[in-house]
């Protein structure tokens, strides 16, 4: 790990919180060839150290200790990366030299890794992502305030306890409620169906609510060395069980449908994924629209198909929880749906 400001011992020297940021990648760390240009460019390219060189009052929030985990554009995400991040994080946080994490993280995926990350971080001490819909060389980039605002986050007592955290655009988002909702706008991350924890602006933190579901210390999650597959596909007029075969035949322990509205599900698909639940395949039904609850239905389709309700996840952190609780053992629509109106 490379240090930027450097610290030992039980205390810091200056009295201010020991901070590790982590960077992966991503559109904060990405580079064009003009400062006009906010598509054609290269995610991932700028080295953590020249990320902090360019937030310099980072020096008067934390003492901030700089790892470089990887260099990615965030679409490119893997599940050995998931496993090294999260055991990166836990093996910092373990230590008393340091105060909290923030990872700085590419757009397209960021949702799914900081509800992994909610699960299996075994700690109360702060963990924020942060990111940037601009690449550092864009006129007016927004991932240096953005960064700035996480490390002060992190570095804030208000935010012990309160999982893994994501601060983009001044807001304050829990990590299983955000999502990305737009593919330019700075405030693309919203908390669409509970809103924002709280903000975050000149140096000062306001958490307005509190996270009620539990997370990190409080689950039965641990990365461990291998992830059942788990894949998604999505029920859309004139859908066919192709896909659902395909992976079936293919060995997958879990498939989460992206259904329609209340994660409703064609004819066609539907008996596709039964057929796959009556092979010990896990299904989890979630939706495609972006904001509300998918309910159990009771009788049907989920009593009688053996279907499991996403409850408030979109399908992509279906996937994460479904992948974990079945990593930890979990088998069968009732152990399933425990987990996921749980968590």
């Amino acid at each position: 790990m490379n240090t930027s400001t450097s610290s030992s011992g039980a205390a810091p020297s200056n009295g201010l919180p020991r901070i590790a940021v982590l960077a992966t990648g991503g559109t904060i760390a990405g580079s064009a060839a003009d400062a006009t240009n906010t598509a054609g460019y290269q995610a991932g390219v700028v080295g953590v150290d020249r990320l902090l060189a360019a937030v310099p009052a980072l020096s008067d929030v934390a003492q901030v200790q700089a790892g470089q985990v990887a260099s990615i554009d965030s679409k490119d995400m893997a599940l050995t990366l998931w496993t090294t991040l999260a055991q990166r994080v836990n093996t910092l946080l373990a230590s008393d030299d340091i105060d909290g994490v923030v990872i700085t993280h590419g757009t397209d995926t960021l949702e799914e890794t900081a509800y992994l990350l909610h699960l299996t971080v075994k700690s109360t001490k702060p963990v924020v992502l942060t990111a940037a819909m601009r690449p550092s060389t864009a006129l007016s980039a927004d991932g240096p305030l953005n960064l700035l605002n996480a490390v002060v986050v992190a570095a804030s007592a208000a935010a012990h306890g309160q999982g893994v955290l994501v601060a983009v655009n001044n807001r304050i988002h829990s990590a299983r409620d955000v999502v990305k909702t737009s593919t330019f706008a700075l405030d693309a991350f919203q908390s669409p169906e509970v809103g924002a924890l709280g903000w975050v602006q000149d140096g000062r933190v306001e958490f307005q609510r509190s996270v009620v579901r539990a997370h990190t210390v409080a689950t039965e999650f641990v990365i461990g060395a291998t992830w059942p597959g788990v894949d998604i596909v999505t029920s859309y007029a004139g859908v066919s069980r192709v896909a659902v075969d395909a992976l079936v035949m293919a060995g997958v322990r879990g498939i989460v449908v992206a259904g329609t509205g209340n994660g409703s599900i064609h004819t066609s698909l539907q008996q596709a994924l039964a057929d796959a639940v009556s092979q010990g395949v896990a299904v989890v039904r979630a939706s495609r629209v972006g904001s509300g609850h998918v309910m159990r239905n009771g009788a049907a389709p989920d009593d009688t198909l053996g279907f499991v309700a996403a409850n408030g996840l979109n399908p992509y952190k279906s996937r994460v929880l479904l992948m974990l609780a079945l990593a930890a053992g979990g088998a069968g629509p009732v152990v399933l749906q425990r987990a996921f109106d749980t968590y």
